[in-house]
């Protein structure tokens, strides 16, 4: 499934991952061997709220909670995808957190926009760790992730409202391998990694009419949408402990999308075609105390195969309890 381009983003990942270690030993102005010149800093001192996108390893203590509701627009060509997707998680087992993650949307386009805000697909998710973070090991924190999305949004039936659309039709499974670790740079200050990879598969999708799978009226079949790889390497500077520098490199690859049925007594077949693209999501968290921050980014996916150049503000809160 994985062809070139892959093996090309890799390295840009790795590149970037280098570039910003080394523009932050500059930026302190110590040679990589020369002795940290400040105190080292402690994990208790450094106030995190997470990157924008990669997900933490860690899980929630028992009977404690997290909400983190994040609100965007992605913007291409003509075109506003307004957003909210909150994250709201508790604390099953010292192990193992459970959440569920609500969407709502509004698309527009041009002078045209949806009838009104819409619900999207609405997903749970279970999150168990294997292994924890300790100071002078190399172990890192690692978890499975599931996430189970149930189809809630419209994806078909849309008559004149094609922007009304904000689902997928199917019930999509995702499992996910999250790991985070810390390093110390040479001026004592914390730099927080996290590599998250994860794959998805959805069921197939009855399809009628206009609908997101690019059926137009009159079409009755069903879609068999691809699998999904999604990659990101993250990293995060304290500056201070309540300034955070925060950076995602990110790949994704969607496998390609069968489109079978009739339309008007004519049968019809076409294929979506694989995608791939890659983007990066730089921010900045500000962290009031340590179950308290807010994050204010951008993610930007550059064009890639079957894909298009986008750019996404975004803010989000992050509550701890």
């Amino acid at each position: 499934m994985i062809r070139i381009p892959f093996s090309a983003t890799v390295l840009r990942i790795l590149s970037a991952a280098i570039a910003f270690a080394s523009c932050v030993g500059f930026a302190t102005g110590q040679q990589p061997n020369a002795p940290p010149s400040s105190p080292r800093q402690t994990l208790e001192d450094a106030w995190w709220t997470g990157p924008l996108l990669a997900n933490s390893a860690n899980t929630l203590a028992r009977g404690h909670f997290l909400v983190e509701p994040y609100l965007y627009d992605v913007i291409s060509p003509h075109t506003h995808a307004f957003g909210s997707r909150a994250y709201v998680e508790y604390g099953l087992a010292n192990k193992f957190t459970v959440g569920i993650i609500p969407i709502i949307g509004y698309n527009k386009v041009a002078d045209r926009t949806s009838s009104g805000i819409q619900l999207g697909d609405i997903s749970l998710l279970g999150q168990y760790r294997l292994t924890q973070f300790h100071e002078n090991s190399w172990v890192p924190t690692t978890a499975i992730q599931i996430q189970q999305a149930f189809p809630i949004g419209k994806y078909d039936h849309l008559g004149t409202r094609a922007l009304d659309a904000l689902g997928a039709g199917a019930y999509t499974t995702t499992v996910a391998l999250n790991s985070q670790t810390y390093f110390w740079l040479p001026n004592g200050r914390i730099l927080r990694t996290r590599l998250d990879v994860s794959g998805s598969v959805s069921s197939d999708v009855d399809v009628s009419d206009l609908s997101v799978y690019g059926t137009t009226s009159g079409f009755n079949g069903h879609a068999e949408p691809g699998k999904s790889l999604f990659i990101d390497a993250a990293w995060e500077y304290s500056m201070t402990r309540n300034w955070v520098f925060a950076l995602d490199a990110i790949y994704q690859h969607n496998g390609n999308t069968p489109v079978l049925g009739t339309q008007f007594g004519n049968k019809v077949v076409f294929n979506s075609g694989s995608s791939w693209t890659y983007g990066f999501a730089p921010a900045i968290e500000y962290n009031m105390s340590p179950s308290l921050g807010i994050i204010l980014g951008a993610r930007v996916l550059a064009p890639g195969h079957n894909t298009s150049f986008s750019v996404a503000p975004v803010i989000a809160v992050n509550f701890f309890h």
